[in-house]
């Protein structure tokens, strides 16, 4: 159990770090806004003399000091601590690696990394069960206390943080801001269902149990076995149902191919299998 939380939280840690550089290397100085805490942050450290990480840092001490005060405190141990490694981490960046301009002058490879970096690293986070606090920690307190629809409230609030920068920033910046909002639900839904994707397999054959025995004893899989008439032939087969990751099926593929050449493969990507040995578990 230790060492299993210790490497839950090494990922944590690792994808947190991984959105910091984002939005400090990518974000911050481009004056990207699109949503969240590090968005308002932009915004703010136009309109005063505060810095964006200094920005970042408040406001996600301020909301994990709400969540304490309004849901207690069991509300989330990963998302406290998230939040804390990804503010630190910002102001940390901050100081170590001052900027003064973007790294390149190409907005739109900025924009890209911008939205790619925190994208990933929020995908793992999600995937965990943890996330990176911010407007996350606002989601948990309305729907503790309120009826309201939690996902378009967070949406209005990414948006109109995102629209504040027409008023703040040039036409050009408001715009990058605007593309950055809609490509980033993107990429974390497509992050997503890349990391968890698996292989669902429905193998026709004659012989189930040489793949009945790869599949147990070699991928360490179950699978279950049906009986089957073809149409056709109106011969007696079987069907074998199983699922696995990608690289257990390309090892299942091999087999099959190899031992039961006759046999009729449907192999189906899915990123939602819930029960033992997948994400759901």
């Amino acid at each position: 159990m230790a060492k299993e939380r210790v490497k839950e939280y090494a990922v944590i840690t690792a994808s947190t770090w991984v959105i910091a550089v984002g939005i400090y290397f990518f974000k911050f100085p481009n004056d990207f806004t699109f949503g969240g805490v590090s968005g308002l942050s932009v915004v703010l450290s136009r309109v005063s003399s505060i810095s964006p990480g200094t920005a970042n840092l408040v406001l996600n001490l301020v909301l994990v000091a709400a969540g304490f005060v309004f849901l207690g405190r069991g509300f989330g141990v990963k998302t406290v601590y998230c939040s804390l490694v990804l503010s630190l981490s910002v102001s940390a960046l901050e100081k170590l690696c001052p900027l003064s301009r973007p790294l390149t002058d190409e907005p739109m490879l900025n924009l890209i990394f911008a939205v790619l970096l925190p994208a990933v690293g929020s995908a793992v986070l999600f995937n965990t069960g943890a996330s990176s606090g911010g407007t996350d920690i606002i989601a948990m307190i309305l729907k503790r206390h309120t009826s309201a629809d939690i996902g378009r409230a967070l949406f209005l609030s990414d948006l109109l943080i995102t629209l504040s920068s027409f008023l703040v920033f040039s036409i050009k910046t408001a715009l990058f801001s605007c593309l950055g909002l809609i490509l980033k639900s993107l990429v974390i839904d497509g992050a997503i269902e890349n990391i968890n994707l698996s292989k669902y397999f429905n193998v026709v054959c004659s012989r189930p149990e040489p793949i009945c025995k790869f599949i147990t004893e070699k991928l360490h899989r179950s699978a279950t076995v049906c009986d089957a008439r073809g149409a056709f032939s109106h011969s007696h087969n079987y069907i074998v149902f199983t699922a696995m990751r990608r690289a257990q099926a390309v090892q299942l593929r091999r087999f099959i191919r190899q031992e039961e050449p006759d046999a009729f493969i449907l192999i189906a990507n899915t990123s939602e299998i819930i029960g033992k040995g997948f994400h759901g578990e």
